[in-house]
């Protein structure tokens, strides 16, 4: 992948996992070379196995939005809430406060459309629970597991040892899931 800091090029993996929210469990996981997100959110929603099911609606951040990802989630009959843009970390009172939007005309752009949806309570709501949901997995398997980088090289090497790295985490998370 294209490293940022000095244009060349590194050995390098972009690890994808799709993560149940009810239970935080990985019910998907995949690794690709891809230097970003944009064309991994249909890919990411077929490496769920048939026995889990389809989700009613995905939601991913800026990193995933394309019109062809809401144009592929919506013939899948996946509602979908992808960020348009970076949100603020820091918001002042009156954006809190601040009245819903009008919806926008008929022909608007996918993006104004989308735009639109995260500002509803509905869309709020599930973008939300994004950050709660898969940013958790991630974080556990960086400081709780240790998981930094990759031992193994070579992309279906990697997927192996992600995939592990994955079960790791669902045997942790299962028996927190069990203890009671």
């Amino acid at each position: 992948m294209k490293n940022s800091t000095d244009q060349g090029f590194n050995q390098a993996y972009n690890a994808q996992a799709v993560v149940d929210q009810a239970t935080l469990l990985v019910v998907g996981n995949r690794v690709t070379n891809h230097p970003n997100d944009k064309n991994e959110t249909l890919p990411d929603l077929d490496a769920v196995p048939a026995a889990v099911g389809r989700p009613k609606a995905a939601a991913g951040d800026n990193g995933f939005y394309s019109a062809a990802n809401i144009a592929g989630l919506e013939a899948r009959a996946i509602e979908p809430y992808l960020a348009t843009g970076r949100e603020a970390h820091h918001k002042n009172w009156r954006e809190y406060f601040a009245e819903q939007p009008t919806p926008p005309p008929a022909d608007a752009s996918p993006v104004v459309k989308m735009a639109y949806k995260l500002r509803t309570e509905l869309g709020q709501a599930i973008y939300r629970l994004r950050k709660c949901t898969v940013e958790p997995v991630f974080g556990i398997i960086k400081e709780t597991l240790g998981f930094r980088q990759f031992s193994l090289r070579g992309l279906a090497a990697v997927a192996g040892e992600w995939c592990l790295v994955c079960l790791a985490f669902n045997l942790k998370r299962l028996h927190v899931l069990t203890a009671n």
